[in-house]
């Protein structure tokens, strides 16, 4: 796959999409859930066909992500936002089935709108458990200070008339067990409020199709729900679609040293990988080891003028070469999404492999215009 990948490059294999989809239908199956894509993690819509023939939807997060779930994929629509203007939330009526709210103020605030679809667009609020299970501040919905959700102590006083559903989602990159938790303290302190709802939304951040998930603890834990609230529940992840789907392909375009040797990539953090630089994190590379347990270390950046477009070290059982390819493994998931074309640096082409026919497709390719439309 990599040799036959141009550089550079996102490619998807789609065995593995179906093998991550078809883990999805088993929860849905046995537990009745119905599963969302979330667009915001994944949002290439060439694969939604293949994607749209399991789960039920999409889930976005704002006008332009709910109406390319509306146009390419089909099924429900559910949207959410931090805050909607008001022209967020007439447009978002035409495309979504479900609209969530963050807060009291929008949820009243546009009611004399949303009213207006009843029966069509369910109305739904976000909330806080304020039970934090993150690992990361910058993707802890439930972190301190959090703008994301409504407190339990928001809720006293207020109506809930045409409200009917609650929406929670704390967890990022996680397991079952940290939902477990999360979802005993969100009963705990909204559970009085489920018997007058129609659905219950659990988010995203479920790692469902990584190995060691307990996916029968997350079907009796649907069931659960489901059974004792008479309640339809919905599940949104959007990594657990794209896990271990695609990867980036590079090539290596110059080797300098300075201290350390340095090989120079036609991919970059900042503008192809920016959760190295936001989470931090270090991605896999095919054939790539930890600094010291090969013969050969590198610190791998990209090209752009910031000094910090610094991929991460690595080392390897060769010299590496001008022109060698370089795979980064698991970049289906927030890479596509995040892309920029800062410094004018070439947007990766977007790929998939067929592993029954040992096809490479290059679904689409980005040139000048690209790059020039985005600006004025």
């Amino acid at each position: 796959m990599t040799r036959l990948a141009p550089s550079p490059s996102y490619v998807v294999d789609l065995g593995r999409l179906r093998h991550n989809l078809a883990i999805l239908n088993e929860v849905q199956e046995k537990s009745g859930a119905k599963i969302l894509l979330a667009l915001k993690a994944f949002s290439m819509w060439s694969v939604f066909p293949i994607i749209a023939k399991t789960l039920h939807g999409v889930c976005a997060s704002s006008p332009w992500e709910a109406r390319l779930g509306m146009e390419e994929f089909g099924g429900e629509v559910h949207s959410f936002s931090a805050a909607f203007k008001e022209s967020d939330v007439v447009e978002l009526l035409s495309t979504s089935n479900h609209l969530v709210f963050n807060s009291f103020n929008q949820l009243e605030r546009f009611r004399p709108l949303w009213e207006q679809y009843a029966g069509k667009v369910s109305v739904g609020l976000r909330v806080n458990p304020g039970h934090s299970e993150g690992h990361t501040p910058i993707y802890d919905p439930a972190a301190p200070k959090s703008r994301l959700g409504i407190l339990r102590s928001e809720f006293d006083g207020k109506s809930l008339q045409g409200v009917e559903g609650l929406h929670f989602h704390t967890l990022c990159e996680q397991l079952f067990e940290p939902l477990e938790r999360t979802a005993r303290v969100f009963e705990e302190q909204f559970g009085e409020f489920l018997p007058r709802m129609k659905w219950l939304n659990l988010g995203g951040g479920h790692h469902i199709t990584r190995e060691g998930y307990d996916v029968e603890a997350l079907i009796r834990l649907v069931r659960y729900f489901r059974e004792k609230y008479d309640l339809e529940v919905y599940l949104e992840p959007g990594e657990a679609i794209a896990i271990g789907t695609g990867i980036l392909v590079s090539e290596v375009l110059d080797v300098v040293h300075n201290e350390v040797d340095i090989a120079v990539l036609d991919v970059s953090a900042t503008c192809h990988m920016p959760d190295i630089l936001e989470m931090p994190y270090r991605p896999e590379i095919q054939g790539g080891y930890d600094p010291g347990e090969k013969g050969h270390d590198y610190r791998l950046g990209g090209p752009s003028c910031l000094a910090g477009d610094v991929i991460g070290d690595w080392s390897f059982d060769h010299p590496l070469a001008v022109g060698e390819k370089l795979a980064f493994l698991d970049m289906s998931h927030y890479t596509m999404v995040k892309t920029t074309t800062f410094n004018g640096i070439q947007h990766p082409h977007i790929c998939t492999f067929e592993p029954l026919t040992g096809e490479l497709k290059v679904v689409r390719s980005f040139g000048y215009q690209d790059f020039k439309s985005r600006l004025s």
